[in-house]
């Protein structure tokens, strides 16, 4: 092989129509994906403004067409839409005869596995549950951020070698995940991504208040290393006035909130109640210390509370 002229990924083997049926963030980029490995998008179906022109920047020159079509065209059909409406889409398309055997169809649903694609099933086309653990943005970076990305995968037990290999070729890692375990395995990542970026938007908008004029660059490396330690060592990580069992300065931060910002109350109680169970769980927390904190996430008045802000 001439190592300066690798070749055309185009003239792999069984490389593979695509069509994408929600043209929201994920669809588009899993279809660009695929395509740097040789695959090729011929369909994508849209119905917003905002998707018909995603679908236009992320696969130029793919034509825009009912999800109908998008089946009819593609050997490989993504399923890209948000999770309540994939039941009635897969029924919809399977009864209308949309569906042919031995075609590809698979979501990208972190709720269901395969059982939801049963109507497909039943009209002979081969299900896969796909789901990348991913935030995406709608623009081309997503293609980037697929590389090492771990995906979320269900599948027949003669399709895993395909499902594992449409992972590999966008670059992912795939994680087999029981039919059953889905919605815990969703739970699990919309608890670590969606909440987190809800707390770090609350906090920046408490810094603002308090009168830091760049917030994301006082934050940035403090939540990069939070998340790092996290990761790296689990509960051991966890610092902070609630580990510690100081009171009185979570009293302050109660009074505080309520005072500047009394949507965030809740939240917050609700954490460090979750915090301080892990940290007394784990031996960070002296029990003897714990009692006052507990008062104060209950709710009774703090050594601070009621204090001038």
């Amino acid at each position: 092989m001439n190592a300066l002229h690798p070749p055309d990924p185009r003239d792999r083997p069984a490389r593979l129509t695509i069509g994408v049926v929600g043209a929201g963030r994920v669809g588009p980029a899993l279809a660009a994906s695929l395509q740097l490995a040789g695959h090729r998008p011929v369909a994508v179906s849209g119905v917003s403004e905002s998707s018909v022109r995603r679908a236009a920047h992320m696969l130029p020159d793919v034509p825009l067409v009912t999800p109908e079509e998008v089946l009819a065209r593609a050997e490989l059909v993504l399923l890209t839409v948000p999770d309540d409406a994939l039941p009635g889409l897969v029924e919809g398309l399977a009864d209308t005869g949309a569906v042919r055997p031995g075609q590809l169809i698979a979501h990208t649903s972190g709720r269901y596995g395969v059982r939801v694609l049963d109507p497909a099933l039943r009209a002979g086309a081969l299900p896969l549950a796909l789901h990348p653990a991913m935030t995406f943005t709608g623009t081309p970076v997503d293609v980037q951020r697929l590389a090492g990305c771990s995906f979320g995968v269900t599948a027949p037990e003669e399709l895993r070698l395909a499902a594992e290999a449409l992972v590999i070729e966008m670059g992912g890692e795939p994680e087999w995940i029981a039919e059953e375990s889905r919605p815990l395995y969703h739970a699990a990542l919309a608890l670590g991504a969606n909440h987190l970026v809800t707390l770090v938007a609350q906090a920046m908008d408490l810094l603002r208040t308090a009168g830091v004029a760049a917030p994301d660059r006082m934050l940035g490396p403090l939540l990069g290393a939070a998340l790092d330690n996290a990761l790296r060592s689990g509960d051991a990580a966890l610092t902070g006035p609630v580990a510690r069992g100081d009171a009185g300065t979570v009293a302050a931060h109660v009074a505080q909130l309520r005072a500047h910002a009394p949507g965030t109350v809740a939240g917050y109680l609700a954490m460090a109640r979750a915090t301080a169970d892990r940290a007394l769980a784990h031996g960070l927390l002296k029990p003897e210390l714990a009692e006052d904190l507990l008062d104060v996430l209950a709710g009774e008045p703090g050594p601070t509370e009621g204090t001038a802000p």
